[in-house]
């Protein structure tokens, strides 16, 4: 559906619906503000590294999707700032065309404020709707919720005004904006990582709000006061059901966060280790130090290290729910094992006894093999597992 075509559902000499709209607003400014805002923050996103055609979990989650971990951890914004954010350069597209057909109807008919009231309100329940019903597997993030709920509130204008319209183009437009909506959520369930519940939600919510908000084009189509209280009173109970039956998430996005980076800040500390303990073995092997002092430097300097790394995330508070626990357990075992070997070598340095030498070099072999296991996990444990869902 698109303006340009809504000429081909009236006849020759009718004036068509468009027509009526652009004599009452000839421009829709927050429609043009909107699509600005989605753009620059795009833009904004690839400028600080973001894919152009796709981006992961992590870059949506630092933008500000929709993820209850985090969006239930305190950071409620989330819920609005997920309307601005997309996932790639089509996703993006796709919603500005819908946005922008959409947009130029619905602001007409309602006023600029009534809009960005409905566009608000749409995508901020949309995205409540997805959190009660997927908030602990997807991050989701997208404006077509809350443009869904423009289609919603479009829907209702135009059954209010169906016979002022000539059937074909009552038909074309009706129709087709039914059609639409119903179309992508069928897509939707064919397809995964569409955000049904944000569509769905979207549209519920316009629906209703397009009732309590709607500015006739003729008083004699105004909707009764008792109607309109009605419906804002079926939104508002329908809002309060969704926050209080909210499922509560599998962790806090603040424990997860801290994990991450407690492992980041380990992974650059063992580099560090790693080279310093060449360098004394390579002081050693030069005779540079003797056994002794090599032993002294192992304990003191390295060994040390390790106990300190093992404490820091011994104190971690990790959940079993958290992405990265197991990556924080391999670690600990790690930071144990090391600091074991180190402790053991150094006394057989000391002593001249091979035993602790050979126990040393199967505690290096341990530990490498935790190592090995370490990789797949990477930096942020498993932080990706989570799905994501596009709107």
């Amino acid at each position: 559906m698109t303006i340009a075509s809504t000429a081909r559902g009236s006849p020759a000499g009718v004036e068509t619906l468009i027509d009526q709209l652009r004599a009452r607003r000839r421009r829709v400014p927050a429609t043009g503000v909107l699509m600005a805002v989605n753009l620059l923050v795009f833009l904004a996103m690839i400028g600080f590294g973001a894919g152009f055609l796709h981006s992961p979990n992590d870059v949506q989650l630092a933008w500000g999707a929709n993820f209850g971990p985090a969006t239930q951890d305190g950071q409620w914004w989330r819920l609005g700032t997920a309307m601005f954010i997309h996932f790639g350069v089509l996703h993006l597209a796709m919603n500005m065309w819908a946005l922008w057909d959409g947009g130029n109807f619905v602001e007409r008919i309602y006023g600029s404020g009534r809009f960005v009231a409905l566009y608000a309100c749409s995508g901020l329940v949309g995205n409540l709707v997805s959190l009660s019903t997927q908030g602990n597997q997807t991050v989701s993030a997208g404006a077509s919720g809350a443009i869904f709920g423009l289609y919603g509130a479009l829907l209702v204008a135009l059954w209010r005004e169906r016979h002022y319209l000539h059937p074909r183009e009552f038909a074309w437009l009706f129709w087709g904006a039914a059609g639409f909506s119903v179309a992508v959520v069928s897509f939707g369930l064919l397809v995964p990582g569409i955000d049904n519940a944000a569509h769905i939600g979207g549209l519920v919510t316009g629906t209703l709000l397009g009732i309590t908000f709607y500015r006739p084009l003729r008083a004699a189509e105004s909707i009764a006061l008792m109607i309109r209280l009605a419906a804002a009173g079926v939104t508002a109970a329908a809002v309060c059901t969704l926050i209080v039956n909210l499922p509560p998430p599998l962790y806090r996005w603040s424990e997860e966060s801290a994990a991450r980076d407690e492992i980041a800040q380990f992974l650059d500390q063992e580099a560090a280790m790693g080279d310093e303990w060449s360098a004394l073995v390579a002081r050693g092997n030069q005779r540079e130090l003797s056994f002794a002092q090599l032993a002294t430097h192992l304990d003191a300097d390295v060994a040390e290290r390790y106990e300190r790394s093992f404490d820091q995330l011994s104190r971690l508070p990790v959940s079993p729910a958290l992405p990265s626990a197991a990556a924080i357990r391999l670690l600990r075992g790690y930071a144990d094992i090391r600091r074991e070997e180190l402790h053991v070598l150094a006394e057989g340095l000391r002593s001249g006894d091979p035993k602790h030498i050979d126990k040393a070099r199967e505690l290096g072999k341990q530990a490498a093999e935790l190592g090995r296991q370490l990789r797949p996990a990477g930096r942020h444990g498993n932080g990706n597992a989570v799905g994501e869902a596009q709107r």
